[in-house]
């Protein structure tokens, strides 16, 4: 199991070799996932200043809201009762929001796999590592259909049943996000 420890202003991981692989296997996924069906950004007119502004901020990005419900759930629309207000936010946030979260899984899986068990967190990288674990969490909640309160439900389940193992991940990565939590400076 992963164990947290502090080393001055750092936060050392201890990984076993499979929960690393998972760990770094599943924010792949995720990365994936976050740019699955986004269109490439369209190359803006040299003579169009705003134009070039749009792409340079990432105001180019789709106006209506995910059809996977992971995505939905990590990318929820701003307002739920207005969508001509949550399509314009959603055109200039979403392509941010995507390449926001994929950095923070690029930034987990390199220090996973740069090394030993041991994976050091300097302050800088506690919140992106806490980011990327939140969402992980938030994605494979979903697509089990876990819901508040119903821990007794998932605990019941048969060890032979498929979605208990993947329940038991969906706990771990409760475990790292809460030890992190804990250990955040």
């Amino acid at each position: 199991m992963t164990r947290f420890r502090r080393r001055k202003h750092r936060l050392v991981l201890t990984f076993t070799a499979d929960e690393a692989v998972l760990l770094a296997g599943m924010l792949r996924n995720l990365v994936e996932l976050l740019y699955d069906g986004m269109p490439p950004r369209p190359a803006p007119a040299a003579d169009d200043p705003l134009a070039v502004l749009a792409e340079a901020e990432g105001f180019d990005g789709p106006t209506a809201p995910p059809e996977d419900e992971v995505l939905k759930r990590l990318l929820p629309d701003a307002y739920s009762g207005d969508d001509q207000a949550a399509s314009e936010f959603r055109r200039f946030t979403e392509r941010g929001l995507r390449d926001g979260k994929a950095a923070d899984a690029k930034l987990v899986i390199d220090a996973i796999e740069a090394g030993d068990s041991d994976v050091e967190l300097g302050p800088d990288d506690q919140l992106p590592w806490l980011r990327a674990i939140n969402d992980l969490r938030l994605a494979l909640g979903t697509r089990l259909g876990v819901e508040e309160d119903d821990h007794d439900f998932w605990e019941s389940l048969d060890p032979e049943d498929p979605r208990r193992v993947t329940y038991d991940i969906y706990d771990w990565l409760a475990y790292l996000q809460s030890a992190l939590l804990h250990n955040i400076s």
